[in-house]
């Protein structure tokens, strides 16, 4: 296992991603992070991360639709840093409309990014987490990967992959160092979630504070959000 362990999380740009990537940087790790930005803003978030307590971090910017830039993206950082102990798979977008008008290239772009590029990224990473007999591999999944909401097709299906994905590389590592979860949560108040608050309140005609929370009544018995950093805290427990 290497002396400085080395995390890479996808996604990590914004919500659930970037708090997981400061929350690994607090224990003095490598973070390699994926995501969208500018230049001024990756650079903002990498020394924001080495601020954080990261021994370094660097971004790739990688197009999750694409699997070979997926693959290599997991192989350079792991050549950077000597390995890949965690992975944490969280990139993820989102498209709402019936089965009937949902469009072709909208399913397409959800799939990829949001269940082939686990897969692609697991794949490429186990690799070198057999290599050194240790790893862990953690899917963000989400609620709807045990459930389902209407107009949500591609991402239910998706995240319903990344459990059966996630089952499956769990088994086939079970005799090793190598560990491999999902973490489901429910609404996070996230850039991808105000998103559809926004649409919500564009289509009823109630304010932002009504539809968060119609939204966050119909999954959340709690009627709160999950805040990132719970989900960041998961990661770390795991």
């Amino acid at each position: 296992m290497m002396d400085v362990k080395h995390a890479l999380v996808t996604g990590a740009t914004s919500g659930i991603g970037l708090a997981i990537a400061r929350a690994l940087a607090s224990e003095g790790m490598n973070i390699s992070i994926g995501g969208l930005g500018t230049d001024d803003e990756i650079a903002d978030i990498c020394n924001s991360l080495m601020v954080a307590g990261a021994h370094m971090a660097t971004h790739d910017p990688a197009d999750m639709r694409d699997p070979k830039a997926v693959r290599a993206m997991i192989d350079k950082a792991a050549k950077r840093f000597g390995g890949i102990g965690i992975l944490i798979n969280n990139a993820g977008i989102q498209h709402v409309a019936p089965v009937a008008e949902f469009p072709i290239d909208k399913w397409d772009d959800v799939l990829a990014i949001n269940l082939s590029a686990v897969f692609h990224a697991s794949a490429a990473a186990a690799v070198h987490m057999t290599a050194a007999d240790w790893g862990r591999i953690i899917n963000i999944s989400s609620v709807h990967g045990l459930v389902a909401s209407p107009d949500k097709a591609a991402y239910v299906a998706a995240k319903h992959g990344v459990i059966g994905l996630t089952k499956t590389m769990a088994l086939e590592h079970a005799r090793g160092g190598i560990t491999v979860n999902a973490i489901c949560p429910g609404w996070v108040r996230t850039p991808l979630v105000e998103q559809q608050i926004v649409a919500r309140a564009k289509a009823s005609g109630k304010s932002l504070d009504e539809e968060a929370s119609l939204l966050v009544a119909d999954k959340m018995p709690s009627g709160t959000f999950t805040e990132a950093d719970d989900v960041a805290a998961t990661v770390q427990f795991l």
